[in-house]
């Protein structure tokens, strides 16, 4: 199985479930990993929610946004504003080569409130691109160092 792990990480609380998320799925394959940087985002929390909460774009560095040749794509986001990153509203509109694969979608969360709202965003446009099976786990902040807490929850949803 050939896995891609794309994610977008601020404060490094994404990066960390990523990562684990990557050691999971290498024994059940090949494992890629894509940050999403954004050279142009807010450096302060309140721009940083205002881009958020209005499903603003971001530029994203380099990057193939086909993913036709990946079995398992995993998308991952911290929640900002009740939505995902800027860099990750992008790449959603970018990519292609979904059709019918199966998505992990994943995010990571202060206090809870839109966490839902953020993962049901991201699986409605990949949904509208033709993917057909998603998975789907949230890990708190307080809860990101906790790696047996971190990797059962990504079992789980796989």
């Amino acid at each position: 199985m050939k896995s891609i792990i794309v994610y977008y990480s601020y404060s490094g609380n994404t990066e960390k479930v990523a990562g684990i998320l990557a050691e999971v799925l290498t024994g059940k394959g090949e494992v890629q990993q894509a940050e999403l940087v954004c050279p142009d985002e807010s450096k302060t929390f309140l721009g940083q929610c205002r881009r958020a909460i209005s499903h603003k774009r971001g530029m994203i560095g380099p990057l193939n946004f086909n993913l036709g040749a990946y079995d398992l794509i995993c998308l991952g986001t911290p929640v900002w504003a009740f939505g995902p990153a800027p860099a990750v509203n992008t790449f959603l509109d970018k990519c292609f080569g979904v059709e019918g694969k199966n998505i992990v979608l994943f995010t990571t969360y202060g206090s809870g409130a839109g966490r839902e709202r953020c993962i049901n965003y991201m699986q409605d446009i990949l949904a509208k691109k033709g993917a057909s099976k998603f998975r789907r786990f949230s890990i708190q902040q307080l809860k990101v160092n906790d790696k047996d807490f971190v990797i059962s929850a990504a079992k789980e949803a796989l």
